[in-house]
């Protein structure tokens, strides 16, 4: 969006949020159980996961491919396959930031509290470009686990499912806050971060 913070107020938009990077993960857990489009799709995509694994587990077993024990092993790779991506996550993040043209990116995370950031810095975001960038990581490494899942071995596509799992669970901050543009859609929010303050900004244009 083709515009500055400092010219947000001028072009008719009001403050309706600010998000201390701090108090992220209560507001991730607001807006991933209100019920948007966004949050409805992030549940269903769980499960659909979830069954996707019992059902490979259950189709292989049965048929003697492979033990319990031999399944579990290699869902456990996905688990942890999945916390390994994380840093391409928010690379595709930061791609996609670019993308839509953000010139200052960077990354911020918080171990202990487990969540990971990418940053654009008073880059001014409206729907459309928090779409692309949100949803990139999930598109991208969705698709390339599914079409995997043709081509491995019975084992190795319970990994892939364990990927598509835990991945998905993981992004539960992207689908969060599409689920609050989604909530807010009529105000037609825009959203930029403040990196020096750890803060992002919502703004809206309230009818």
């Amino acid at each position: 969006m083709n515009i500055k913070p400092e010219e947000l107020e001028l072009n008719g938009y009001v403050l309706l949020e600010s998000l201390n990077h701090k108090e992220l993960i209560p507001f991730v857990q607001k807006y991933i159980r209100i019920k948007t489009r966004f949050s409805s799709f992030y549940w269903i995509a769980n499960i659909f996961f979830a069954g996707l694994i019992a059902g490979l587990l259950y189709a292989h077993i049965n048929n003697n491919t492979f033990n319990l024990s031999e399944g579990i092993t290699h869902l456990s790779f996905g688990f942890a396959i999945a916390f390994l991506l994380i840093p391409m996550h928010e690379y595709i993040h930061v791609l996609a930031y670019r993308f839509r043209g953000a010139t200052s990116t960077s990354y911020d995370a918080n171990l202990k509290k487990f969540y990971f950031m990418a940053i654009a810095d008073a880059f001014v975001a409206d729907k459309n470009d928090f779409l692309v960038v949100a949803m990139a990581p999930s598109v991208v490494i969705t698709s390339i686990c599914i079409l995997l899942l043709f081509f491995l071995s019975p084992l190795w596509s319970v990994t892939s499912a364990g990927v598509l799992l835990t991945h998905t669970a993981f992004s539960s901050g992207d689908f969060a806050l599409m689920s609050y543009f989604d909530f807010h859609r009529n105000k037609e929010v825009v959203t930029y971060d403040d990196k020096s303050n750890g803060i992002s900004y919502f703004y809206g244009k309230c009818q």
